[in-house]
């Protein structure tokens, strides 16, 4: 299985840590519609999440996926702008992805009780990040694909293109994961077809390219 463990960064400066709690619990709801799960994604402590994945590509889109969809919580279009509500603060996870087995001890408890290697590298996975964003990958070494270098090769491309679009662009790109057209995207943010597929060209289509592509490696 592949492991994913979850960490907000500068958790400390959150105006509002239960709306923000609100937020994380919405995503990984959203985002386990779109993924096959493993093992559920799920808050534990403090202020990390986990989950369990078939493949590290399902584990490595699900990390993006779960950064857009935050994104968009706390900066939706136009057109889906609540009137009155304040919006949650924007919030910035790291990840660990790991591979490995597992111990589960009790799978009814929430979060689900376990151990085991898998769990050991995605959190030295994440710990290599430091207080930084993105995601990284620690599995075994010379036994082929997915290769740790090469992983990790195309985590920072991809999470070092993403960090360069602005919220709306990112909006465009969790659209476009999720197989929506352009003329969708622009009815959804109240722009012309053209603006869109000029933010199409400068980033959104080569992310979304590059997750699908490195899903089938």
């Amino acid at each position: 299985m592949y492991t994913v463990i979850g960490d907000i960064v500068g958790s400390r400066g959150l105006t509002d840590r239960a709306r923000a709690q609100q937020a994380i619990v919405a995503t990984l709801g959203r985002v386990s519609m779109a993924i096959p799960l493993v093992q559920r994604l799920e808050p534990t402590f403090g202020d990390e999440i986990q989950g369990g994945f078939k493949t590290v590509g399902d584990a490595s889109l699900a990390t993006l996926l779960i950064t857009l969809e935050l994104n968009r919580l706390a900066n939706p279009s136009p057109a889906a702008r609540p009137p009155v509500d304040p919006l949650p603060d924007l919030i910035v996870m790291r990840f660990g992805i790991g591979k490995g087995t597992i111990g589960v001890f009790d799978l009814e408890s929430q979060p689900i009780r376990q151990d085991g290697p898998g769990w050991h590298a995605a959190r030295d996975a994440i710990d290599s990040l430091g207080k930084k964003s993105g995601a990284r990958y620690v599995g075994p070494v010379g036994t082929g694909w997915p290769e740790p270098a090469a992983v990790n090769a195309f985590l920072v491309a991809r999470d070092g293109l993403v960090d360069t679009l602005n919220h709306r662009q990112r909006r465009m790109l969790l659209s476009a994961l999720h197989g929506e057209s352009q003329k969708s995207i622009a009815e959804q943010e109240g722009i012309s077809e053209s603006a869109v597929s000029q933010a199409f060209a400068r980033g959104v289509s080569a992310v979304r390219d590059a997750q699908f592509l490195f899903g089938k490696a």
